[in-house]
């Protein structure tokens, strides 16, 4: 048996200002800190074999805050750019509110939650997945046949994607389907990379 692991980072700067981040570097809130510190106090005792991240910095310090937390050290990492957030193109930076009150809510809701329309000059979830599932199947999931356990500090969409295939989820599932920030969830996989079962899964 395997565990797949993964973790939202924890709340930056801008999710507390309620703007669109998607690939903007920024750095996590004072609040985030404590998030990623919180989420390795519920690592503490598990064994991981590597560590997979975004190239983002709230990922990457989500991830070592965590780890430092939980005593896990020199544990082997590897971060890509298919883990990065959903890219938002024309909305990133700008804030949620005003684009709610601009466009309406139904279409903000749209461009957050949608499967396949993208917002302007940026990647829907459907988007998002095609870079994310490749990767994962190269990368991660050979891992898991071979009973290694991994941890994936990754972000919200991301995550979504990878959410969305291994339970098998409808787009009108995924819609509805939030990752809350720097909370642990768990999903164990036979060698043949059949779900066995999943913890700490809040939807």
């Amino acid at each position: 048996m395997a565990t797949l692991t993964l973790i939202r980072h924890g709340e930056s700067v801008w999710n507390l200002e309620n703007r669109f981040t998607g690939w903007v570097d920024v750095e996590l809130s004072p609040k985030g800190i404590d998030e990623a510190k919180h989420a390795g106090e519920k690592l503490a005792g598990m064994h991981f074999d590597h560590l997979f991240t975004s190239v983002l910095q709230r990922a990457i310090d989500t991830a070592s805050l965590a780890l430092n937390a939980a005593r896990i050290s020199d544990l082997p990492t590897t971060r890509d750019l298919a883990l990065n957030e959903r890219h938002y193109g024309d909305l990133q930076g700008l804030n949620k509110a005003d684009i709610g009150k601009q466009y309406g809510e139904e279409q903000l809701k749209i461009w957050r939650r949608s499967y396949d329309i993208p917002p302007p000059n940026g990647e829907s979830l459907k988007m998002t997945q095609e870079r994310v599932l490749p990767y994962y199947h190269a990368e991660i999931e050979p891992m898991l046949k071979d009973g290694k356990n991994v941890v994936v500090v990754a972000h919200g969409n991301s995550l979504r994607a990878l959410v969305m295939h291994i339970e098998g989820m409808s787009p009108a599932q995924i819609l509805e389907t939030n990752i809350p920030t720097a909370t642990p969830f768990h999903y164990e996989f036979d060698t043949e990379m059949n779900l066995i079962g999943k913890r700490d899964t809040l939807w």
